[in-house]
């Protein structure tokens, strides 16, 4: 029995093991345009807070947030070879989408980006793909796809690593399960209220199916 009829991911620390790259590509943004960049002394400090307050914290200004996230993106698209899925994703998917969960991604990273990294078989698991979408652009994203889908919201699950995916979720009045091997500190999201937190891959199935 279905307790969720679409599960919405998010991709980067979520679905696939990017940091390592995200950090590599922060250190050549952070020289380009003129920010601090994430380092071993300030990571685990950022790890726990929101996007604007990073933001403020490396001194990155609004304005120049759409040029770092289009170098970002193509940084990973010219090495996105070195991105892989977490261990028993593929899995997990596989067995959501045999039970007939319709399945999303909603990410700032590009579709061709996702796409590589699922691969094509993969690929074809997906229902609905809302990529593309700027730092603060999640929220109309996942409202086409929840569009597009005709699920109603009651029974949409929203799996995600990140403080503006909790944000996005709960401004839709979503589900939201956060998983603790993603980009934020686990423990700052497990003391959201109404976040259920996912330790595996196999907690999501869990909680998509009864």
């Amino acid at each position: 029995m279905l307790r969720y009829q679409l599960v919405i991911f998010d991709f980067d620390g979520t679905l696939a093991d990017s940091f390592a790259l995200f950090l590599e590509s922060t250190k050549v943004a952070a020289e380009r345009f003129r920010f601090t960049p994430l380092t071993a002394d300030n990571l685990e400090t950022l790890r726990g807070r929101s996007v604007r307050e990073i933001m403020a914290e490396v001194g990155l200004p609004l304005w120049k947030l759409p040029a770092v996230a289009r170098h970002t993106r193509e940084f990973m698209r010219q090495r996105i070879e070195q991105v892989q899925l977490f261990d028993g994703v593929d899995a997990m998917l596989r067995q959501l989408k045999a039970e007939g969960v319709q399945l999303a991604i909603v990410t700032s990273n590009s579709q061709e980006n996702v796409e590589r990294v699922l691969g094509k078989e993969t690929c074809r698991l997906i229902d609905h793909f809302g990529c593309g979408a700027s730092i603060f652009g999640k929220r109309p994203k996942t409202r086409s796809v929840l569009k597009a889908s005709g699920v109603s919201a009651e029974a949409v699950l929203c799996v995600g690593d990140e403080m503006r995916d909790v944000e996005v979720a709960q401004a839709l009045r979503l589900d939201f399960a956060a998983v603790s091997w993603g980009y934020t500190n686990p423990a700052q999201l497990a003391q959201l209220p109404g976040v259920k937190m996912c330790q595996s891959v196999g907690d999501v199935l869990s909680l998509a199916i009864v």
